[in-house]
């Protein structure tokens, strides 16, 4: 009964996600196809499991290595996709596919799963957001990918209430082989464009019938005749009536101001969140966890210090303001922002830049195997620490200069500022 529980989310909700993810295509369509990979591997787990008594400890991780690797290639699959369109969307699937390691909690597996699924909600939310109003398909996505996790929370409830059974009596030797796993999606035919190849070749004969032409292709134009020309005509050459204020000025439109809102200071769960903050340079996040995040939000004049080592910080829509911290599991993100500055004093693996102007990062020892990655964004500085607590500053490249190579590729350098 348990392996059928766990076949009956791979065919309904898992398989309604893989067929809307592939509909949408890009990196969405290849990022659920390693979704499937990590609930197949589970699978075969849990087929196992079924069929052998508990193993030892050190056996155990070797069992759990095929859907360890399945949930490490989401998210690095996430990691090297940061300028992708659907960021959130990968994002979303990356935060929350630990859920599978519910197979290693005890005695309350369940909740476990809960508080995955929830982990990811803050990028769920971000994808009704954007495409909500542009796109229904990617509401329906976030609601397949939901329904899959709240059916494994109900699966586990039901057939693994204090932890994973092993229900049989010999020993694990191994993993089956795997199933053959969901259909493929069907097709998607869209029927908006019919014909408009044909057209398109249409306009393209046309096109090269006159530029085959040669010299012949002037014979159609207009003669410019000297009434027509500036230099003999000074008419021609007299702008339009100056405008004419009408005998009543109008009222000035005056638009309503916004009220300002309220500074926040709150910890939902796994979330710190710090929002509206303005010249306050005393915000302190500590007792973090390491799974816990801390997002900041139309946050201006302010510093922010973050003890201990969590999984990431994110700055979003921010002016003027500061984040101190010790290590980072995941990454530190800038979005939106304006003049902000950054210092780590321990370990933080990847710092994203997106559609900011002026970042400066002072970087420590620990920290220069970084990898930074930026779009869309100016004024970047790195400050490097030389030794004597001093730092070396050096920016971020933002002019790029790309050539046709002789294979027909193209090949893109650095231009440095002469300036």
């Amino acid at each position: 009964m348990s392996v059928l529980g766990f076949n009956d989310i791979i065919n309904g909700p898992l398989a309604q996600f893989l067929q809307i993810s592939s509909q949408i295509g890009g990196d969405v369509g290849e990022h659920s196809k390693l979704v499937q990979e990590a609930f197949n591997a589970q699978l075969q787990f849990v087929q196992l499991a079924t069929q052998s008594s508990q193993p030892a400890a050190n056996d155990l991780m070797n069992l759990l290595k095929p859907t360890s690797d399945k949930i490490s290639a989401i998210q690095n699959y996430r990691e090297k996709h940061r300028t992708s369109e659907f960021f959130n969307h990968l994002s979303a699937v990356s935060e929350s596919i630990p859920a599978l390691g519910w197979v290693t909690i005890s005695p309350a597996p369940s909740p476990y799963v809960k508080e995955m699924n929830d982990a990811g909600q803050f990028y769920t939310n971000r994808v009704l957001k954007d495409w909500k109003e542009k796109d229904k398909k990617h509401v329906e996505w976030v609601k397949a990918w939901v329904q899959t996790l709240s059916d494994l929370q109900a699966y586990v409830k039901q057939y693994h209430t204090t932890g994973l059974v092993w229900s049989g009596k010999g020993a694990a030797k191994g993993v089956p082989p795997p199933p053959p796993g969901c259909p493929p999606p069907p097709p998607v035919i869209d029927f908006s464009n019919d014909g408009g190849a044909g057209d398109a070749s249409h306009d393209r004969s046309a096109l090269f019938a006159e530029i085959n032409k040669g010299q012949d292709i002037t014979k159609s134009l207009k003669k410019v005749t000297s009434d027509m020309q500036t230099h003999k005509n000074p008419t021609l050459r007299q702008g339009p009536a100056p405008f004419k204020p009408a005998s009543q000025a109008s009222a000035p439109v005056v638009s309503p101001v916004q009220p300002a809102k309220p500074p926040t200071f709150t910890r939902d769960g796994k979330k710190w969140l710090v929002e509206y903050q303005k010249g306050k340079h005393d915000l302190l996040v500590d007792g973090a966890e390491m799974n816990n995040v801390v997002y900041l939000f139309k946050c201006e004049n302010s510093t922010i210090t973050v003890k201990g080592k969590i999984n990431s910080i994110t700055l979003d829509s921010c002016k003027k303001t500061s984040v101190v911290f010790d290590s980072l599991v995941s990454s530190m993100e800038f979005i939106n922002c304006q003049s902000v500055q950054m210092q780590v004093l321990g370990k933080v693996p990847t710092i994203s830049i997106d559609k900011t102007d002026g970042c400066q990062i002072y970087l420590s020892n620990e920290s220069l195997d970084v990898e930074i990655v930026s779009s869309k964004s100016s004024e970047m500085n790195v400050l490097i620490p030389k030794g004597d607590g001093d730092y070396r500053e050096t920016p971020i490249p933002e002019q790029f200069k790309t050539t046709i190579t002789k294979n027909k590729t193209l090949a893109t350098e650095i231009v440095e500022s002469k300036g």
